[in-house]
């Protein structure tokens, strides 16, 4: 809604020009009003104002003289002069302070209310021009690339189960439009030696930053604009999705490998995984990829001497039921589930068996991330994916996950003596990634569960401030960094980290830090040269 001010030095003229206009119907608001132009430019200089209705002739000072210093101070206002008098000097001053309307008294409310609606479609004209502006230069910093990219580790870690939650997330980041048709994705890795000509002393570990610049910044001028994201888990990998069919992938990885090949000397490794159709489904498309990189990296497929049908060895539900399991320490019930799953597999094809030790890696590997615990050189499955030919036995492959699994949990049993629940940390550590998503006090102790009374207790009593103290906290320190770091809007920063609306988000600012967040990002030094106006 603008913001109107109406200039004159007669009072009943300022309530007859109010009664005049439908002003709701409008989407204006009379904000303000002054009876000359010094008290006029008061009032700007203090309240943000938007479009001012102002008579020519006044004591103190006159409309000339507060149209020329209004437009000079305040370029952006816009202006509509009212007067009495066909005074040619009046007019010359509307004309040079560039403003919107020159009306004659006695002005029709008809007259006055089409000038509104000219001076109003200019304004929204603009704003829609400065929000271009501001969501352009929001998609290009790095905030938006970062905040971004966790959006899709989470569709392809399956972590984001609310539709709605994903709905608004996929359009805040240009990403509603890949729900529809379906996506392949692309996992690469640099090969264990450099190629023919390089230094035998290069080994791939050295050099997976640059590699990571190179797929990013092809990613942004290749065909379709894939994404290119990395998973903090094992970062010497790189993975890519697509929103057309795999043969863009296939001539992305071939262009990858001609400039990766000239700059670092390196031969890449690629796996394309299956074609899938809809969010839900990503997670399935990703591991197809890691999986078909890890069957081609080892040449598993060789060994085995059976083709890869490119389906994931467990299932859904499978998976779900065997997390659960790990989560609550039950590790009986999870080595029995793990033996029969590695049976299973086992007896349909060597692919399949391989397949198997490596999605039940990926469990165990996610929840050691999670409780924090390093994996050593000798389990990193994923980047020695030959280590899964040497587990050729149901034995030994039982002995490889139980070992990571008893060590996690040992490693969860320790935290538990030293800080109490351990379940504690992980639901700290779900809401600092989680904090732009609607959490709720519930969501969480089911997730961990636990009946939500105890819950609340249990995370007060470890924590020192309830639930949602920490929570507004963790949201409020990075509702400050886009304060400080971007000119979003504040419905944009409300949005973006988990509130409500901004009015809402303004009132939880202000208590906290005392003063509301426009204020705080106007006493910020400046950083840049940013012309955008700050919101």
């Amino acid at each position: 809604m603008y913001k109107v001010m109406i200039v004159d030095d007669e009072p009943e003229i300022r309530n007859g020009l109010k009664l005049k206009v439908d002003w709701e119907t409008l989407n204006l608001q009379i904000a303000a009003e002054a009876s000359n132009g010094q008290e006029a430019l008061d009032r700007i200089e203090n309240e943000a104002i938007d479009i001012v209705i102002t008579d020519m002739s006044m004591p103190v000072m006159d409309g000339k003289a507060f149209l020329d210093m209004s437009s000079e101070q305040y370029p952006s206002l816009r202006l509509i002069v009212l007067t009495g008098y066909e005074d040619f000097d009046y007019a010359r001053a509307a004309v040079r302070s560039q403003a919107r309307d020159y009306l004659l008294k006695p002005v029709t409310g008809e007259e006055l209310t089409a000038s509104l609606m000219k001076v109003k479609q200019e304004l929204d004209k603009e704003r829609e021009k400065q929000k271009w502006a501001t969501d352009m230069e929001w998609r290009l910093s790095q905030n938006y690339r970062e905040m971004k990219e966790h959006f899709i580790i989470q569709l392809v870690k399956g972590e984001l189960e609310m539709d709605g939650v994903v709905r608004d997330r996929s359009k805040l980041f240009h990403l509603n439009n890949w729900e529809e048709g379906s996506v392949s994705f692309l996992t690469i890795g640099l090969q264990k030696n450099a190629i023919a000509g390089s230094s035998a002393e290069r080994r791939p570990d050295q050099f997976h930053l640059p590699f990571e610049m190179i797929c990013r910044e092809l990613t942004d001028t290749f065909e379709g604009f894939p994404q290119a994201f990395r998973m903090p888990s094992y970062p010497q990998l790189m993975h890519v999705v697509f929103q057309e069919s795999s043969s863009s992938a296939e001539r992305f990885a071939e262009k990858l490998q001609r400039v990766v090949e000239e700059h670092l000397g390196f031969a890449l490794t690629t796996g394309i995984g299956q074609p899938v159709s809809g969010f839900s489904k990503w997670k399935d498309g990703f591991i197809s990829s890691l999986l078909t990189w890890n069957l081609t990296d080892s040449n598993i497929q060789a060994h085995s001497g059976q083709p890869d049908d490119g389906q994931l060895a467990l299932k859904e539900d499978e998976r779900k039921a065997i997390q659960r399991l790990l989560t609550r320490g039950e590790l009986q019930q999870f080595e029995e589930a793990v033996v029969r799953e590695l049976a299973d597999a086992a007896s349909i094809s060597r692919a399949k068996y391989v397949k198997m030790i490596f999605q039940l890696f990926m469990i165990l590997e996610t929840a050691a991330h999670d409780a924090k615990l390093p994996l050593s050189s000798g389990e990193q499955l994923w980047l020695r994916p030959e280590l899964a030919l040497g587990l050729d036995s149901i034995d030994k492959a039982k002995a490889f996950l139980m070992g990571i699994a008893n060590r996690m949990d040992l490693k969860l049993r320790q935290d538990a003596d030293d800080e109490g629940q351990s379940d504690i940390g992980a639901a700290r550590r779900f809401i600092d990634e989680n904090y732009m998503y609607d959490l709720h006090l519930s969501m969480i102790a089911e997730k961990f569960n636990y009946n939500s009374s105890y819950f609340s207790e249990l995370f007060k009593g470890k924590v020192g401030k309830t639930f949602i103290q920490y929570l507004t906290e963790v949201r409020m320190s990075h509702a400050r960094r886009l304060l400080e770091h971007t000119a979003l809007g504040l419905w944009d920063i409300a949005e973006l980290t988990g509130f409500s609306n901004p009015s809402y988000f303004s009132s939880k600012f202000k208590k906290m830090f005392g003063l509301s967040p426009s204020d705080y990002r106007q006493r910020l030094p400046e950083k840049n040269d940013n012309a955008l106006p700050k919101k």
